[in-house]
């Protein structure tokens, strides 16, 4: 999977994101264009990120005819 930078990210989207320099998966919560709030699905208490801290990501895209 290929790191995908400006990408625009919506609400119930799935990212991978580097937090302290490892990758996490995230559930998109809430998103604007200023901030996203994340669940990174591991039991604790979501994160709030600004855009310009949203530096390096991947964003999950569903092959629609994976079914």
């Amino acid at each position: 999977m290929s790191t995908l930078l400006g990408e625009r990210i919506e609400t119930g989207n799935v990212l991978e994101v580097r937090i302290d320099g490892e990758w996490a998966s995230a559930l998109v919560l809430l998103a604007s264009d200023e901030a996203v709030i994340l669940d990174l699905c591991d039991g604790s208490t979501p994160v709030v990120l600004q855009a310009d801290e949203l530096q390096e990501y991947r964003l999950f895209v569903a092959d629609p005819t994976w079914i």
